[in-house]
């Protein structure tokens, strides 16, 4: 049985780009609870908290699904010789204490931990992006 590396590298890209995909989209759910979080910090009350919160969550699920995703990648990318530092670090937020608390030094809380969160996102993104770029121009297919 011969070793296709045309086919496990068009199976690590795919991953990549399922990891991009996920990574991208739990960024735009932390940009929707950046703003709700400015809005609220600004007297947005009880709805804009709420909002705030289900993006944050939002975005916590897209954020378990890219580990997922990023874990397939690393795994794809054995496959062709290739490895990456993949793991993403994302730390628990606060939003009960911010629903339950709802003052400007908890939504300021809030906010740098989504801005924390944002900024991991995109190292994460950054170094999936170099890794196909190098995929892509080492390609040997």
């Amino acid at each position: 049985m011969s070793y296709d590396y045309r086919k496990e590298y068009l199976e690590a890209m795919d991953a990549g780009n399922r990891a991009l995909d996920s990574l991208r989209s739990a960024r735009a759910c932390l940009d929707s609870a950046r703003n709700w979080g400015i809005f609220d910090m600004l007297g947005g009350g009880l709805l804009s908290g709420l909002m705030k919160r289900s993006k944050v969550n939002d975005a916590q699920d897209l954020m378990n699904r890219a580990k997922e995703d990023l874990r397939v990648f690393a795994r794809e990318l054995e496959d062709v010789q290739m490895s990456g530092q993949l793991e993403i670090e994302i730390n628990d937020f606060i939003g009960f204490a911010d629903l339950l608390w709802d003052n400007f030094l908890i939504d300021w809380m809030m906010q740098d931990r989504i801005n924390n969160a944002r900024r991991q996102l995109d190292e994460v993104i950054g170094r999936v992006e170099r890794i196909m770029n190098r995929m892509q121009s080492e390609r040997r297919v």
